[in-house]
């Protein structure tokens, strides 16, 4: 069996394609069941967060196993698989194993170093644990990747290379300000309890925020929230819970919102949006939503050529040119000759070459000629000389500063996108998040976490191959026993009357024998096998000795069944 991960994230897929192929829980929970269903799998993990959703699973065939794997992921999240596969990516064996590591270290995080990503991971293995879909591979798996970011963050300053995204987002939406300035005195109203809007109330009773309003479908997680809230040492913020039949309102009176729901359809349409900022400032927010004006001459349809007869003192013949085009244009130039396109371009600009060289600094008349000769060779092979217009200037208007500041966290969104087009509004979600972190700077910390996933990732591999060899050299050392058992047997029938003492030191001195005829070839084995194509190693054990197959089968299943037992995150 191999360990394979299929899955699309902020780095493999567009958030309109992240947002569609979410999964909520309960699809989450199916997946899993018709994973381990499928012939190719026996051990299924599903790790489904804001920005990724990873299948993890034990398959004992790589192709069939990535068949499956990818069409189950686009059956699950309604996304066709034509669709879905150019942004899905595959990690086997060691690869898969260091994608997860460096996932719990938060190197593949939309916000470099956050934290937050190792309790994601820790819920996905209880969900495998509690559906019994993770066998001792999984367990372990997940796990070390446990104890892998756990230790990055606290042998590294990894956590300086970025922030937790609810942290990342504020500082997006203060534009650059203190956000404890920022934040400081404003309301705050906060959508859904789950963990994320918990880190987002938090964050925001930390930064200053004079109240918060948490509102929940589940009016008794809201509340609990908000008495949280209010009973934290660290900060005296005002806390009040309501229902979700109350947000339009609270939303006019509010400052900042976050938002970060299970929701399937929006949560904050672009027209309630619009309603809080004119309940706000008595002004409809559509009519500033403008971010360029157009001139009035430039709307509707293009601005007509002038006319060829309207052009005095140019040096063509104009009665061939076709009215309502521009003697400046490809119409009026394609096929000149040299000397005529000089006098047509000379015209053109208001002045001869030579005036044009002066006045610009470009080179004299023999280079103009030269370039002149290679458009007019260029207008005679391809027919014409492409026009190039100067674009008119368009007019910036500053848009007015916002009143309503808001942080969708949700995937899928719950604040439509179009509220980014409203005046007085300023939206960061996962979309505008993952743009402005394309560019965050990387610290020097990640190079050392770097280096902790790359030798985590080589000791894992070196255990999972050892492990792999042990019911082999088990089911020896219990044949061993076993014919120990059987002459020890046979020589009492040829000695009846062997006495107790005597009988005990010959079956102890075959038993040292024994074990000392096997350690050196077993332990030796267990090494080579822990290096990295040993894998043939347990195959060589057993023909060599005749090993049943289904006693060492029989082995594994038992040590599965021990760490079954066992099991438990890190």
């Amino acid at each position: 069996m191999s360990l394979l991960v299929v899955g699309l994230s902020h780095r493999s897929a567009p958030v309109s394609v992240l947002e569609r192929a979410s999964l909520n829980a309960d699809a989450q929970l199916k997946l899993l069941q018709d994973t381990v269903a499928a012939e190719p799998a026996a051990e299924a993990a599903v790790l489904a967060t804001c920005n990724r959703i990873e299948l993890y699973a034990d398959v004992d065939k790589f192709h069939a196993g990535v068949a499956e794997l990818s069409t189950l992921l686009a059956q699950h999240s309604g996304v066709g698989l034509e669709e879905l596969t150019p942004h899905l990516y595959v990690h086997y064996e060691d690869r898969a194993v260091h994608h997860l590591f460096s996932v719990a270290c938060g190197l593949d995080s939309m916000v470099v170093g956050e934290g937050q990503i190792l309790g994601q991971i820790k819920d996905s293995l209880a969900r495998a644990q509690d559906l019994h879909t993770a066998g001792r591979l999984l367990n372990d798996l997940f796990q070390q990747a446990l104890r892998v970011g756990k230790r990055a963050h606290s042998e590294t300053g990894i956590d300086r290379a970025g922030q937790s995204l609810v942290t990342f987002g504020l500082e997006q939406l203060a534009a650059g300000a203190d956000v404890q300035g920022w934040a400081r005195g404003k309301k705050a109203l906060v959508i859904g309890a789950g963990s994320m809007s918990s880190l987002a109330a938090a964050t925001l009773a930390r930064s200053g925020v004079a109240e918060i309003v948490v509102a929940n479908r589940t009016f008794e997680r809201a509340e609990r929230l908000a008495r949280i809230l209010t009973e934290g040492d660290d900060t005296d913020v005002l806390a009040r819970a309501v229902p979700m039949d109350a947000v339009p309102g609270e939303l006019t009176r509010a400052d900042v919102a976050v938002s970060c729901t299970g929701a399937t359809g929006l949560v904050l349409t672009a027209d309630a949006v619009a309603a809080a900022v004119q309940g706000r400032t008595g002004v409809p927010a559509e009519a500033a939503a403008v971010d360029v004006v157009v001139p009035e001459e430039r709307r509707g349809a293009e601005t007509p050529l002038p006319a060829a007869g309207g052009d005095e003192n140019c040096p063509l013949d104009l009665s061939s040119v076709p009215s309502g085009f521009s003697v400046m244009g490809e119409a009026a130039v394609a096929g000149m000759d040299a000397a005529t396109l000089e006098q047509h371009g000379a015209w053109a600009a208001g002045g001869t070459a030579v005036d044009r060289a002066r006045e610009t600094g470009r080179p004299g008349p023999e280079a103009e000629a030269e370039l002149i000769g290679a458009l007019a060779a260029t207008a005679t092979r391809v027919g014409r000389i492409p026009e190039r217009r100067r674009p008119e200037p368009v007019a910036e208007v500053p848009r007015p500063e916002p009143v309503l500041f808001l942080l969708d966290l949700a995937m899928p969104r719950d604040v439509d996108a179009a509220a980014h087009r409203l005046a007085g509004v300023r939206l960061v979600d996962i979309e505008s998040l993952a743009d402005a972190s394309a560019d965050a700077p990387m610290a020097a910390d990640v190079d050392m976490v770097r280096r902790i996933v790359a030798d985590e990732v080589a000791a894992f591999g070196a255990a999972q191959r050892a492990a792999r060899i042990t019911p082999t050299v088990v089911a020896l050392r219990s044949m061993a026993a076993e014919v120990v058992a059987g002459e020890i047997a046979r020589l009492e029938g040829r000695l009846p009357g062997l006495d107790d003492k005597h009988r005990a030191e010959i079956t102890q001195t075959v038993k040292r024998v024994v074990d000392k005829l096997l350690h050196a070839p077993t332990v030796r084995v267990k090494q080579l096998a822990a290096e990295p194509g040993g894998a043939g190693y347990a195959d060589a054990l057993r023909t060599l000795f005749d090993l049943d197959q289904e006693t060492v089968a029989s082995v594994s299943r038992a040590g599965n069944s021990t760490t079954e037992k066992n099991r438990g995150p890190a």
